[in-house]
């Protein structure tokens, strides 16, 4: 059983965050950090444990002022001393659905959204995702957009977020549906101005931040080592959402309606998720990246913090 002070993670909860959780970004503090879960000892051995599948390593390699993204592999390296090779280069390791083969971390999980569940009314999530994020000092995530509800948890090291407005001038709805049909990442277009107008947090561990749904950001690490947690949840308005969005996606690319409405309530929601599932059941939806290519290897003795295979 997990051991939590007065039994709750958040430790900053007030009432008026319930009216804003979604809606505005939220910044809280966190007691992950004394469950023991996220030691670096700890999460060595959920690095090793990890299935090949869901352990994500990336890094990036330049030619003059092109750069590319390149994938790595853990290979025999154990995962406390993958994690002192990541913090020596310029890598990014995703852990990815660890509460599906790691049970403890379903547990907490789980006490964390039932937290939140008890704590507003109403409130009820479902396909609750948890990943742990281990990067590089100085990595930095480009501009992006997620297509469910999201949350960041940090637990070593320093981030700084850039939280943009949700609006249409920062993410349109073309590019939300183009991500939700996987015609792109959820990198999105980006332009320097946009920072004016960006809110700035710098997350330091046992803080965390909630933003409204589909809000673009981009994350830099201060010079260190940072270890993060994500947590991704769906409620019914952002199934709505998602459905209304794909439906809209979907009658622009094959009747050439435009400006659909993007309320996730309303009788629409529902033509437009039977559209959605038709598209998909018709094989139209572009299926996500398989890597078939690794390039190099974690090694903590290179000074990089990985050789070339």
């Amino acid at each position: 059983m997990l051991k939590i002070p007065d039994n709750k993670i958040i430790a900053d909860w007030k009432p008026h965050h319930k009216d804003l959780f979604g809606v505005h970004v939220i910044k809280l503090h966190h007691r992950l950090i004394d469950t023991g879960l996220f030691t670096r000892e700890a999460l060595g051995r959920v690095i090793e444990r990890c299935p090949a599948k869901e352990l994500g390593i990336e890094s990036v390699s330049f030619d003059g002022d092109d750069h590319r993204r390149v994938y790595g592999e853990l290979g025999k390296t154990s995962g406390v001393d993958a994690i002192a090779a990541i913090e020596k280069g310029r890598i990014w390791m995703n852990i990815r659905r660890v509460m599906d083969w790691a049970p403890e971390y379903r547990e907490l999980l789980d006490k964390i959204f039932d937290e939140f569940d008890d704590r507003m009314d109403g409130f009820k999530t479902f396909k609750r995702n948890l990943g742990i994020l281990i990067s590089s000092p100085n990595c930095k995530v480009p501009y992006h957009s997620d297509i469910q509800g999201q949350s960041l948890w940090q637990i070593e090291g320093i981030k700084r977020v850039f939280l943009y407005p949700r609006s249409d001038v920062f993410m349109s709805p073309k590019n939300i549906e183009r991500i939700l049909l996987r015609e792109t990442t959820e990198d999105m277009p980006y332009r320097g101005w946009f920072d004016e107008f960006a809110q700035t947090i710098d997350l330091h561990p046992g803080e965390m931040i909630t933003w409204p749904l589909y809000a673009p950001h981009k994350v830099e690490n201060h010079d260190c080592l940072n270890i993060s947690v994500t947590m991704e949840h769906w409620t019914k308005p952002i199934w709505n959402s998602y459905a209304v969005h794909y439906g809209n996606g979907v009658l622009r690319r094959t009747i050439g309606l435009s400006n659909g409405s993007t309320a996730d309530h309303g009788i629409h929601v529902y033509p437009k998720a039977a559209s959605a599932l038709i598209w998909k059941k018709m094989g139209k939806q572009i299926e996500g990246d398989v890597i078939k290519t690794r390039n190099f290897r974690l090694d903590p003795a290179s000074d990089d913090g990985r050789v070339a295979i």
